[in-house]
């Protein structure tokens, strides 16, 4: 049989197991085995668990369950409520400043814990209320939470770039830094729409009020002294000198990531512990045993993703995959488009995690042949992988959000995050336009590693 046919068949076992129902994990693991015995030697089934630790022997990936540590320390506290507070008093001036302060809450939570689901969970769980309480449409709320979410991602420390960076050989420290300013850039696109969006429904509620109609809480103007503002700081500043702290042991040269992570989960339990009482038995086990669910599941997927990818390069589907598609000989910016595009198709059925390591040995090599930075493209592939948190039918964040706002219908959400799709696309667009919106500040620090 052909590389080709074995191809198409792997493509296709692998999407009837996934439409099956099959866990993720579970079914790259059933059909990797399924072709090991079939196309491989029998020796080679022998050496399954010796091929799955050789993947994930890397000091690397021990940072990914010490980050869901520190993630889980700060969501499962009143961090996330706290840290919403102090945003919405220093920003209620500002028009549509409640939304505003829930994208810059959800960003420095996100920067915290790595987490998007987490982040909407967190962030969502006082905000959504919030803004509905004050007039905001249930949409609008729900739509700024799900895209907010998605920066978890994309701001160091990111799970999802840990993983890019095993899988592409790049420097972790040079993407974590190159995913600072497309993160800044979507902050600031998603603020701007959320200025456009209140004064679009202010309007619509003043034009109601004029006629006769009943005062919407939107109309309202709230006001807080001087002295509430700084009342909101205390709980917040610890952990945004934690977040600071952490950043500094890792660009600074003085901790390896995996270090890193290991200081940032003992802080943060350390902060909650003394901040939030959270120190007995019985209020730190729902964390560590989150932390212990996510990191399985994680680690599981990663170890059959790998075991996954091991096959595709040993049956030589992946090179001859890849090899077809530096034979189209398209235009670079033809096949960037055409690969992103494939990734969004993806993002419909798969997380990130296995995005990242099932395309990584069949895209990668292409796009380096066609001259661009594969740091740079970490970042493009992270926000196109962004788009699949919000979008349906997978659209992670949009079940975390109905979730925690039942009320919400479904339809609402989904309509509330597809200007956000946009807008990132806007922001794929802009950094191909302007690619050292991303590679100057890994230049600047890291420049000896490029």
């Amino acid at each position: 049989m052909s590389t080709a046919a074995i191809g198409f068949l792997y493509a296709g076992a692998t999407l009837s197991a996934m439409l099956a129902g099959i866990p993720i994990a579970f079914a790259l693991g059933f059909v990797a085995l399924a072709f090991m015995f079939v196309f491989m030697p029998a020796a080679s089934l022998d050496t399954v668990a010796q091929n799955v630790y050789e993947e994930m022997a890397s000091i690397t990936l021990l940072s990914i369950p010490l980050f869901i540590l520190k993630g889980a320390a700060i969501g499962r506290s009143k961090a996330g409520q706290d840290l919403y507070s102090a945003m919405h008093a220093w920003m209620h001036r500002i028009p549509g400043g409640l939304g505003i302060a829930n994208v810059f809450a959800c960003a420095l939570f996100a920067a915290m814990a790595g987490s998007s689901p987490a982040t909407c969970s967190a962030i969502g769980s006082a905000g959504i209320p919030e803004m509905r309480k004050r007039g905001y449409s249930p949409g609008f709320a729900a739509g700024i939470i799900a895209a907010g979410g998605t920066l978890g991602i994309l701001l160091p420390p990111s799970i999802t770039m840990i993983l890019y960076a095993v899988a592409a050989e790049q420097s972790l420290g040079r993407l974590f830094l190159a995913g600072i300013g497309p993160g800044l850039l979507l902050v600031g696109l998603f603020a701007a729409w959320a200025v456009f969006r209140f004064r679009a429904e202010y309007a619509t509620a003043k034009a109601a009020y004029e006629r006769g109609g009943v005062q919407s809480p939107i109309l309202a103007d709230d006001t807080y002294s001087m002295r509430q503002r700084f009342e909101t700081l205390p709980r917040v500043l610890p952990f945004v000198v934690l977040l600071t702290g952490v950043m500094v042991a890792l660009y600074g040269g003085y901790a390896t990531p995996s270090e890193t992570a290991g200081l940032g989960g003992l802080l943060a339990l350390g902060l909650i512990a003394v901040i939030y009482g959270v120190w007995r038995p019985k209020d730190v086990s729902p964390i560590l045993t989150a932390t212990l669910r996510e990191s399985t599941m994680l680690m599981l997927i990663i170890g059959m993703s790998l075991l996954y990818a091991y096959v595709m390069s040993y049956l030589h589907i992946s090179q001859s995959a890849a090899a077809a598609i530096v034979a189209m000989q398209l235009s670079p910016w033809v096949l960037l488009v055409t690969i992103l595009g494939l990734v969004i198709g993806l993002g419909f059925f798969l997380p990130p995690v296995s995005i990242i390591l099932m395309t990584a040995p069949i895209i990668l090599p292409p796009l380096k042949a066609a001259g661009f930075d594969l740091v740079w493209f970490g970042v493009v592939m992270t926000i196109t992988m962004e788009m699949g948190l919000i979008h349906p039918p997978v659209g992670l964040n949009i079940f975390v959000i109905k979730n925690i706002a039942p009320d919400i219908p479904l339809s609402d959400i989904i309509w509330g995050t597809l200007p956000f799709v946009v807008l990132m696309a806007v922001a794929i667009l802009i950094l191909c336009l302007v690619p050292g919106i991303a590679l100057w500040l890994p230049d600047l620090l890291l420049p000896s590693t490029r």
